[in-house]
């Protein structure tokens, strides 16, 4: 059976259509998937975390509280280490896990799928310049990403709560669905809100041993949170941090 001219050219501009939608679904994602970079201004080596305090885990249990006001008073650079330490420091070295080993809150298949970054507001920590600083836990170390007070622009991405504007530092705790949902599925988005629960309360427990108070926040604009950050990660958690007024 002949084929017309017409019809020949086509069913090759059909053919060709399909190749290069597939050629772009392969290639496109390939490309979209791969993130710049972040630029690191500046890496700090932090003290080493305490293992012991004089609050017992009863008597965090017992005393901790969502606090909302602080006293203008900047932290220490030992109550930072000591707060990303709780958050995701590292408590068992092992070279064969990605995260560079067993860390201080529970992972599914420890994917360790959460990143723990600080917005430090301008006199916030004690010789730490205004900034957001990324923790590094396999060497408990912070780079810092992006200089400058960005408090008041993460309070108004939380919905102007003033707290976040208040607080002498704001964790924010961000999520990489993909190294948990790789593994188990769409099961494991469920598996990484669980795990982000567990550090919340690492944090929260931490500050009444330090006598800081915190508050986490869910409340917030996740893309105006990621542009403030500059990163492509699932933000979670805002958890403002100062010392608690008396």
């Amino acid at each position: 059976m002949r084929i017309g001219r017409r019809v020949f050219l086509m069913l090759i501009i059909s053919m060709l259509t399909a190749i290069g939608l597939i050629a772009f679904s392969i290639f496109g994602m390939k490309f979209k998937a791969e993130k710049k970079p972040k630029k690191v201004e500046l890496k700090i080596k932090l003290p080493q975390p305490s293992y012991k305090s004089e609050t017992s885990i009863e008597e965090a249990l017992k005393l901790r509280r969502s606090i909302r006001e602080y006293e203008d008073r900047p932290l220490t650079i030992k109550h930072v280490s000591q707060l990303f330490w709780a958050a995701q420091g590292v408590t068992k070295p092992d070279p064969w896990l990605r995260a560079g080993g067993f860390k201080t809150a529970p992972s599914a298949g420890a994917t360790y799928p959460l990143e723990v970054y600080m917005v430090v507001k301008e006199g916030g920590v004690e010789g730490l310049e205004p900034g957001i600083y990324h923790y590094l836990p396999k060497t408990h170390e912070i780079e810092l990403v992006k200089k400058g007070d960005y408090s008041r622009e993460l309070m108004r991405a939380a919905l102007d709560q003033e707290w976040v504007g208040a607080a002498a530092v704001n964790m924010v705790i961000t999520a990489v669905y993909e190294r948990t949902t790789k593994r188990y599925g769409d099961r494991g988005i469920r598996y990484v809100h669980m795990e982000v629960g567990h550090v919340g309360e690492n944090v929260y427990l931490q500050c009444v041993s330090l006598g800081l108070g915190c508050v986490v926040i869910g409340a917030f604009y996740d893309d105006r949170v990621k542009e403030i950050l500059g990163v492509d990660e699932a933000p979670l958690y805002i958890i403002p941090i100062g010392f608690k007024k008396s």
